[in-house]
């Protein structure tokens, strides 16, 4: 029994999908952009029009930059942002990110470097780089691109953060809202391979974590929901048990109303449906029930009706 029982711990581990969902990192760089510039330059709020809208130049920027040969049509760049100074009237910075989340096969300082000449001979003004390294290779942080030839000489430094490296303790005191999602990040790769139970831990602690910063209500919202999402449960019932815990922290100031019922249960009903067909695709490529009974959380007889309801003229199976 024990070595069955190992064979299928060791089996989870190929058929849990990827936890980290590093296209959400993309995504609130937008929605906390001020914190972010706040987080790196202390003097943010005296160099930048922190109170302006910031102008995204992601689709602009892409059109410089066709799909890299042999990349199957993927474009590197992150984020190129157009961020107005003080000094000056209306004169502006772009500001460059870019999220490497391995080391890959590709230079990340000569596509840097890339990018810079690029976006400088468009727009002609001043560019700050940042690559945020959020990979789990201690010894790997490419700092600086530099070209030499017959006398000539290029040297490119830009920003880097290695998640890897950071200090918690610092972020933790840290005030800045990026804190949360440097230290949901940080987390993620230091705690890899831990059970639903303990993660849920985590993202209650990294809960206190953000209500302690006293944020806006739409800027917690968005956060709350990268803390959420950026690491998935094995079991899908575990994300309700949190869901449910985080409410408690949080407090709900005001009643749900008609809307709110709706799209809570709406976002309810779409993760069921996700489990359902995770169980269902399992089954068609004939795992053991016992894995997918574990993988997904729902029973062996569950799991018999839903794959026979998939029948013509069966009726759909609803847990």
């Amino acid at each position: 029994m024990l070595a069955e029982s190992s064979f299928a711990e060791t089996s989870l581990n190929y058929l849990i999908p990827r936890r980290r969902d590093d296209e959400l990192l993309k995504g609130i760089l937008e929605d906390v952009f001020d914190d972010f510039l706040r987080f790196f330059f202390p003097n943010a709020d005296e160099l930048f029009h922190l109170d302006r809208k910031f102008v995204f130049l992601d689709k602009e920027f892409n059109r410089l930059f066709p799909p890299e040969q042999g990349t199957a049509g993927v474009r590197f760049v992150d984020k190129l942002v157009r961020v107005q100074l003080k000094k000056g009237g209306s004169r502006f910075v772009l500001i460059h990110v870019e999220i490497q989340g391995s080391k890959g096969n590709e230079d990340l300082t000569a596509r840097m470097f890339r990018y810079f000449y690029r976006a400088k001979d468009k727009h002609n003004v001043s560019i700050s780089a940042f690559a945020l390294l959020i990979d789990d290779d201690k010894n790997y942080h490419p700092q600086v691109y530099t070209e030499e030839y017959l006398g000539t000489r290029l040297s490119y430094e830009f920003n880097t953060y290695k998640l890897l490296n950071q200090d918690e303790e610092q972020l933790r005191t840290n005030p800045n809202p990026f804190a949360v999602v440097a230290l949901v990040v940080l987390m993620a790769l230091k705690n890899k391979n831990i059970g639903d139970e303990e993660l849920k831990q985590i993202k209650l602690d990294l809960t206190r974590e953000l209500i302690k910063r006293k944020v806006g209500k739409s800027k917690h919202i968005k956060i709350m929901d990268f803390l959420t999402y950026y690491v998935n449960f094995r079991n899908k019932e575990m994300m309700i048990k949190f869901e449910q815990e985080a409410e408690k922290l949080t407090g709900r100031t005001e009643p749900m109303g008609v809307r709110e019922i709706l799209l809570d249960r709406a976002k309810r009903e779409g993760r069921e449906e996700e489990r359902l067909q995770m169980a269902r695709d399992l089954k068609t490529n004939g795992v053991d029930l016992d894995i997918i009974s574990k993988v997904t959380g729902i029973s062996i007889e569950e799991i018999h009706q839903l794959t026979a309801s998939d029948k013509p003229g069966s009726t759909p199976f609803r847990s």
